[in-house]
């Protein structure tokens, strides 16, 4: 069941909704991620093949997801914004 918002949601005006916006699009870029590659390594382990980007793309990947998480919990301004 989707999470229930208490009132209307507007992203522009309620900085609440904002921030549980961006963590859930985090949560669906960690599946995301999660299941790709996963995917990958089990058909290079199954089919024993020689794939060298293989680390560099979930090397790379998670980086990219470890500054999502550092935007939203570090950098991100949730404040009411002006409009």
């Amino acid at each position: 069941m989707p999470p229930r918002w208490p009132r209307e949601p507007d992203r522009q005006a309620d900085p609440e909704y904002r921030r549980l916006d961006d963590l859930m699009n985090f949560a669906i870029h960690v599946g995301i991620y999660a299941a790709t590659n996963s995917g990958l390594w089990f058909v290079h382990i199954l089919k024993s093949t020689q794939w060298p980007w293989l680390l560099w793309v979930n090397g790379i990947w998670f980086g990219i997801l470890g500054l999502h998480f550092i935007y939203i919990k570090a950098i991100a301004d949730y404040t009411t914004s002006k409009t």
